[in-house]
């Protein structure tokens, strides 16, 4: 690859059609736990729907992404960006238009076939584009962006919910993804990797694996038959991998102690917060009694943190190494999450977020370099894959797991003569009228979430001090862009 084509004189304009591209996403899934009370009382959801409407997109989503990773080196990262957005918009008008949990559902679903093809190409056109001297600071922009998510997407919400109907939330999506349409096609160059042949055994694989597990890990039971389907499925996609001559997955990069320990880790930090806006939306609007808007705006301090803090993080990755800012993030999040288990109320919600933005805006650039850079450049879309699907798994298990002890805790913690709907969720609560018990019931509940998420940051850190290595942080030459190798 000739220099000049890494030194796009759009980069930064491309960099921003990518961040645009995210933001669909990150709107989304923010609006959407904010519309939860919503959802409950607007659309008559019960608990089991609402675990769906979340999960239908993560099980959709992650089960697809090595696959959409794969297509997009083979066709076009360009072009598979383009093809999410539409999808994604579309999908989102489905949702607009249901007026049954179930199309819901359904919608989400759709929704998650479209992210699986936008996200992996995100970041994979971000490698191609940015030289290893500007890399760190797009990728620190890149990961801001799902902070700017975290404000627009309630505040906006926040209004609409407000105003009109629960539905109205998933408008967001429509205008965001035809302006990024637009602006992918008038100013960003396809990119394309190895032109190796589609390997349809590995494509069948990857989804049979990956959806199987999820769906244990949503489900929470002992589904013996998809147990043994995810166990056959992965397995078999190792092996076929390993003697594959066109793999859909290079299996070496997984000898990368750079990238392995890192994806370790950042599976263990995901699984700790990944079920923090699940808690806090419905904390700050049932316990605190804030309207739909001002529990967005509620969050803003996590946002402007963390944003501040990936530029921070961003400039110390030129002086200290990834394993010294993940390590230092990490702990820093487990701090957080301990103020957030032991207080209550709105001033220790805030020193949280305030917190944790710092952590994860010193780990995550730090993390997504040590992940991509372990990745040759060819291979770019499907590392990415890889990567969104360590997030989702993790992001899955810790909605399944934390609501779980979220649902256990807050039964546990209602008054034993309290109807049984009640003691299941806090929104049938307070229609029946224990609204202080289960005020009471859902502090105690996100105190011990809380808790477990503190305990899994410290994990991480500790994973990451074991398995990273620590470098001397080097800078290529501007005029000489770098490809990460795979030994």
């Amino acid at each position: 690859m000739e220099s000049n084509t890494v030194r796009d004189p759009r980069r930064w304009w491309i960099l921003g059609v990518l961040c645009l591209s995210l933001l669909v996403l990150m709107i989304d899934g923010t609006v959407l736990n904010l519309a939860i009370p919503s959802l409950i009382r607007e659309l008559g959801a019960t608990p089991a729907d609402i675990q769906w409407i979340l999960d239908a997109y993560v099980l959709v989503f992650a089960g697809l992404l090595l696959t959409a990773g794969s297509l997009s080196d083979r066709f076009g990262r360009r072009r598979m960006l383009i093809l999410g957005l539409a999808v994604f918009g579309v999908s989102s008008l489905a949702a607009v238009l249901a007026t049954e949990p179930w199309q819901v559902v359904a919608a989400r679903a759709a929704m998650g076939v479209g992210g699986s093809l936008l996200m992996p190409s995100t970041l994979s056109i971000l490698m191609t584009t940015f030289a290893e001297d500007e890399r760190r600071t797009a990728m620190a922009a890149w990961s801001t962006v799902s902070m700017v998510g975290i404000v627009a997407g309630p505040t906006l919400g926040g209004f609409l919910l407000q105003h009109y109907w629960w539905g109205s939330v998933f408008l967001l999506n429509i205008p965001v993804a035809a302006l990024a349409i637009v602006a992918a096609v008038v100013l960003m160059p396809e990119s394309k990797g190895d032109q190796r042949p589609i390997d349809p055994v590995g494509v069948l694989l990857s989804i049979a694996a990956l959806g199987s597990i999820v769906y244990v890990i949503i489900e929470r039971e002992w589904n013996i038959g998809m147990i043994v389907l995810a166990a056959v499925a992965a397995i078999g996609f190792v092996v076929w991998e390993a003697r594959s001559v066109h793999p859909m997955l290079p299996l070496g990069v997984f000898r990368n102690r750079d990238f392995t320990g890192t994806a370790l880790t950042l599976l263990l930090m995901v699984f700790g917060m990944g079920a923090i806006m699940l808690m806090l939306t419905q904390y700050l609007q049932f316990v605190l009694g804030y309207g739909p808007m001002k529990a967005g705006l509620a969050l803003l301090p996590y946002a402007v943190a963390a944003a501040v803090c990936n530029g921070l993080g961003a400039t110390l990755g030129k002086t200290l190494s990834n394993k010294t800012l993940i390590v230092s993030g990490l702990l820093v999040m487990g701090v957080a999450f301990a103020v957030l288990a032991v207080g209550e109320g709105y001033v220790w919600v805030l020193v949280s977020m305030l917190v944790m933005g710092v952590g994860g805006g010193l780990a995550g650039p730090a993390a997504y370099a040590a992940i991509m850079n372990a990745i040759p450049l060819e291979h770019a879309g499907v590392g990415s894959a890889m990567n969104d699907t360590l997030q989702q798994v993790g992001m899955a298990i810790s909605i399944a797991v934390l609501g779980s002890v979220l649902a256990g805790v807050f039964t546990s913690e209602m008054p034993g003569d309290a109807p049984e709907a009640a003691r299941e969720s806090i929104g049938a609560a307070f229609q029946l009228g224990y609204i202080e018990p289960a005020k009471a019931a859902f502090t105690t509940a996100m105190s011990t979430g809380a808790w477990i998420s503190a305990g899994f940051s410290i994990a991480a850190a500790l994973l990451g001090v074991v398995l990273l290595r620590s470098r001397p942080v080097s800078t290529p030459a501007p005029d000489q862009p770098e490809a990460a190798t795979v030994s």
